[in-house]
């Protein structure tokens, strides 16, 4: 019997072993999940159209809820730009003097950090400084720099313990930001360059926290040469790709911003590997990094880009924040005026449209401007025949963008144009096509799509770029003069050298862009706009007719299947 006894714990005392040792073998996971882009898509619900939708923050709190439940570790990290692009966040920012929406959804989320965007500097310091003290988690922005102190305006990083392992977090931001907002947006900050910021911080960080896994949460794309930019261009916009492949030690990076799908693992330089994984917008999908520990403490990383628009929606979610949905619904609900048949936003890209010509309207009731620029800020919009609300008003202009004026002579206004047309047209001889696209889809932003109201003009695809513009004269009958300098109404954006055609079209140096500005108003475009409509009762659908393609029966054939495209 004792021997038998003693063999049983002998067994049992193996098993112990075997069991221990097999635990130790399997790798210890550290769940991160991380949004971006998310521009108030708070309730799955679209204020603008009035309709329910399939992705929300409820559809997130779902997922993020569920895996709490079923795996330990788990952080939660917001990428940036939470506080533009919706009534929803409109409604917060400016309307509502409560706490804002965004600041209790990341708290009762328990969000463990959130990276700055260019989108949350736009609201302005008493939105997103108010919002700060609001949120229990802090805000990064390493190379956002307090010109006072010298220091992060924003919390440089964050060390996140699970399981005792550190979860180092840095976060940055796209430096651009000058070049897209007015100085009194972003006052005592300046935006330093995110290679510099993170070779410098990296090595800080090691030294000082002795990590176990660095995590970058950058509000920056991927693409360096966008907008004309490259490898060595220094502030780059898109610098994301670029830290990841000269900045040692970085062991995955989440990021924004352009609002592109990405899941990749990239070598840098020293020929180390960082995962970069970019989600897209409007919380359509999370990103799942997955960090896994062995024995060793060795890391490995894996991540997932989940979708959400087939995740339930969480009814705690939507009972908690009841109240305010109501409160937004009611408010973009407003009948603000009517109109009489239904105009669409693509059809700018085919001639002076109702939907742009609106901006246009109003850009020069509200100055003494003899010329108006303007683009489409969203390409997919239409304002259907009926009641118009406010709500409505988002689909003409998303962003809190400022009406502008600036001086500029006749020939920058025609080199401006000829820089923007070349944004979207090609000669339709090449490939049939009128506009330029690449696999069905058109190649450049389209908010960059500016035309002209006040001048009178034609825009032949056929003649090289430099010739296509033809102004034949002003629209109240004067002469056109390239020589003269006219008053010219731009949005801020623009107006700040966004989109290049400031600096590349009209070859206006940036420095000098700041002496060129008469005013700029305090109230928004979109708000000017809704004024506008309130004070008629109805929308303008007759376009301006100020400008169009020609030859136009030439051009007949290419434009017929471009316009399939949107429909």
């Amino acid at each position: 019997m004792k021997a038998l006894q003693l063999i049983i714990l002998l067994s049992l005392f193996a098993s112990q072993i075997a069991s221990n040792a097999q635990q130790q073998a399997e790798p210890q996971a550290i769940h991160i999940i991380y949004t971006t882009d998310v521009h108030g898509a708070i309730f799955p619900y679209d204020f603008v159209n009035d309709k329910q939708i399939n992705h929300s923050m409820a559809q997130v709190d779902s997922y993020v809820t569920v895996l709490r439940d079923s795996v330990e570790n788990t952080i939660l990290l917001d990428c940036g730009d939470f506080l533009q692009g919706t009534p929803t966040t409109y409604y917060f920012n400016y309307v509502s003097t409560s706490t804002n929406i965004t600041s209790e959804i990341f708290n009762y989320m328990k969000y463990d950090a959130v990276c700055v965007g260019n989108h949350d500097i736009e609201t302005g310091h008493d939105v997103y400084d108010k919002v700060r003290n609001e949120m229990k988690m802090p805000l990064l922005a390493a190379n956002a720099v307090n010109t006072s102190t010298e220091k992060s305006y924003f919390e440089p990083y964050i060390i996140i313990e699970r399981s005792g392992k550190k979860i180092a977090i840095i976060g940055l931001i796209t430096p651009h930001i000058p070049h897209w907002l007015s100085e009194n947006l972003w006052s005592g900050m300046r935006f330093d360059d995110m290679i510099e910021t993170a070779e410098k911080l990296i090595v800080t960080i090691r030294e000082k926290e002795n990590p176990d896994a660095v995590i970058g949460l950058f509000h920056s794309g991927y693409d360096y040469t966008y907008g004309g930019m490259n490898a060595d261009t220094y502030l780059n916009e898109n610098a994301s790709l670029l830290v990841a492949q000269r900045v040692s030690g970085f062991d995955a990076i989440l990021i924004g911003h352009d609002h592109k799908l990405l899941n990749k693992m990239v070598k840098s330089d020293d020929g180390d590997s960082t995962l970069i994984l970019d989600v897209g917008t409007a919380a359509k999908n999370v990103g799942h990094l997955t960090l896994m520990f062995d024995s060793n403490n060795n890391l490995r990383c894996e991540g997932e880009i989940v979708s959400m628009q087939n995740v339930a929606v969480s009814d705690k979610f939507m009972k908690e924040f009841s109240t305010q949905f109501d409160e937004i619904k009611s408010y973009s609900q407003k009948k603000i005026g009517t109109i009489d048949k239904t105009i669409y936003a693509y059809e700018s890209l085919f001639g002076s449209s109702a939907f742009v010509d609106m901006v246009h309207r109003t850009m020069l009731k509200h100055t003494d401007a003899q010329i108006s620029l303007s683009a489409p800020l969203l390409i997919n919009s239409e304002l259907q025949k009926g009641d118009v609300t406010i709500g409505n008003m988002f689909s003409i202009y998303r962003y809190e963008n400022k009406l502008t004026t600036m001086r500029m002579t006749g020939e920058e206004i025609k080199n401006y144009l000829e820089y923007s047309y070349d944004l979207w047209i090609t000669n339709p001889s090449a490939d049939g096509h009128l506009l330029k696209l690449t696999e069905d889809r058109l190649s450049n932003a389209f908010y960059n799509f500016d035309s002209a109201a006040g001048i009178e003009y034609v825009v032949n695809p056929y003649l090289p770029f430099g010739q296509r513009v033809t102004i034949t004269g002003m629209s109240d009958g004067e002469a056109f003069d390239k020589t003269k300098t006219y008053i010219v109404a731009l949005n801020s954006y623009r107006s700040n050298g966004g989109g290049g055609h400031l600096e590349n079209g009209a070859n206006i140096a940036h420095e000098d862009i700041n002496s060129r500005i008469i005013k700029q108003f305090e109230q928004d475009l979109r708000g000017l706009i809704i004024e506008d409509i309130q004070e008629s009762g109805h929308v303008e659908t007759d376009p301006l007719n100020n400008w169009k393609f020609v030859p136009e029966k030439k051009l007949k054939k290419a434009k017929t299947t471009d316009i399939e495209l949107f429909k």
